[in-house]
């Protein structure tokens, strides 16, 4: 074998690759550094935004007599040539470093060397801030309806347990008795404060960095309010040297996506308990479901333990950016190229998780026999209490009274509900017969009628509740 250097293939120079930036230098890139410099695998999903971004630019140059009204007309012709080409043919055999001189090449095969134009008093730091703030505001519309749907899935799962019992939990423990609907509610109130971090991310994105430049602003009366309107977004970037590097909004992003996988993965948690053999509450459907290919029996949440196990990936993401973020000097640098891949993996798996998960919920339903026989009397321990703080006996001295009877029922072998008048007489005496009426689990959601309880007008009133707070998103979205 030779001991010679291996040759490697000449690589083309960034400026024959047609890049941006590369008259600059004499030498050619250097073959490891080609693969690290692209970034085209990754941003080449953003060339709608950045020829919406180009046009509305152009449009900029022309007010500021850049650009002649026929060399604009030129430019957005071109432009929508490029648009259709990259429908048509999609981006070929590309080798730019990212869409943007992909793009700008193609501009260039449209029209010529006007094509070169286009980029004046424009810089990539604000010409990629703004094509993937303007995918972000999509993005935020796309996630907050994806979400809705999942909200209008467990409102659907609420009212078909209205009339439901289901034992309340806390530690995975036996607690207090509610409403199946409750417990329904009680994720569609988390979900509905991801709405509001989803709203607050897109209001963040919706600020424009374009005419801010490489750092120092543009030296051209670019109208920036216009093109703020232009483009949709709702404030113009008030300092040129944060608007490039601004990475803000993306991380508020994440914390939302982030949240909704905390959220998910609770829900579907829940899913997979509630659905096993153990407890059998719930029941999903085939189309949610999965078998095994060894026992016949089997019935896996496999909807459940797939978004519980995508909210993972969410977490990470969040963590990588603010890791990204935290040790970088004023304005941009090449390491904000990293927060792409972030973004659109969260995006991307929410786009594919939330529907799912909602689809499994829509279509599951509960158990009525499993929950009703799953009220076990000692779930009714604390009503036991307050019987006796009715009858005017301090709560922590009844606290310690059915305490005793809890134990005592656990000797003898018997439910709470079992001791006899005696034994409860003999713990205290204002006991009477009138205490059987304590174990049932409908008298002790109705007596629990205070704001956010879990008696049949509470959780009404929570049910209203959500559908106002729906209409007031659908309309204030419209």
């Amino acid at each position: 074998m030779s001991d010679e250097p291996k040759q490697t293939d000449p690589v083309k120079s960034p400026e024959a690759h047609g890049s941006l930036w590369g008259a600059r230098f004499d030498s050619v890139m250097a073959p490891e550094m080609v693969e690290l410099n692209q970034s085209l695998a990754v941003d080449s999903c953003l060339w709608r935004e950045d020829i919406r971004g180009s046009k509305a630019w152009a449009r900029a140059l022309g007010r500021a007599g850049v650009l002649t009204q026929i060399e604009l007309d030129s430019v957005i012709n071109g432009l929508q040539g490029v648009t259709l080409r990259i429908e048509t043919e999609g981006l070929g055999q590309a080798q730019e470093e990212d869409i943007h001189s992909v793009v700008e090449r193609m501009l260039v095969e449209e029209v010529g060397s006007l094509g070169g134009k286009l980029h004046t008093g424009r810089s990539r730091n604000d010409q990629s801030a703004t094509g993937v703030r303007l995918f972000g505001m999509r993005a935020c519309d796309q996630i907050r309806e994806e979400v809705l749907s999942l909200i209008r899935a467990l409102q659907g799962l609420a009212l078909r347990g209205l009339h439901l019992p289901m034992p309340g939990y806390t530690h995975l423990q036996q607690a207090q008795p509610i409403r199946a609907a409750q417990w329904a509610l009680s994720h569609v109130f988390a979900f509905l404060r991801d709405i509001d971090r989803i709203n607050a991310a897109r209001g963040a994105a919706a600020v424009l960095p374009l005419g801010s430049g490489a750092i120092a602003g543009c030296p051209f009366a670019v109208d920036r309010e216009a093109l703020k309107d232009e483009l949709g977004f709702q404030r113009v970037s008030p300092n040129s040297v944060d608007a490039v590097a601004d990475r803000d909004w993306i991380c508020d992003l994440l914390y939302a996506g982030a949240m909704i996988g905390v959220h998910m993965s609770r829900l579907s948690e829940d899913l997979v308990l509630f659905s096993s053999s153990g407890f059998g509450f719930v029941r999903l459907s085939d189309g949610f479901s999965t078998g095994s290919s060894l026992m016949p029996q089997k019935r896996n949440p496999d909807v459940a333990e797939l978004a519980r196990g995508k909210s993972g990936r969410l977490h990470g993401n969040l963590v990588t950016l603010l890791t990204l973020l935290k040790g970088l000097p004023t304005g941009y640098n090449r390491d904000l190229q990293e927060d792409k891949e972030a973004l659109f993996d969260t995006c991307n798996t929410l786009g594919i998780t939330v529907p799912a998960l909602a689809g499994g919920i829509r279509t599951a339903d509960f158990v009525a026999e499993n929950l009703e026989s799953a009220i076990d009397t000692q779930l009714f321990a604390t009503d036991l209490a307050d019987y006796l703080v009715k009858k005017g006996i301090p709560f922590r001295e009844t606290h310690g009274v059915v305490g005793r009877l809890v134990r005592l029922a656990e000797e003898k072998g018997l439910s709470l509900s079992e001791l006899s008048i005696d034994a409860l007489q003999n713990e205290h005496e204002v006991f009477e017969k009138d205490v059987v009426e304590v174990f049932d689990w409908e008298r002790s959601a109705e007596v629990r009628d205070t704001i956010g309880g879990t008696s049949l007008r509470a959780v009404q009133e929570q049910l209203e509740e959500v559908s106002a707070r729906l209409s007031g998103i659908e309309t204030a979205t419209e």
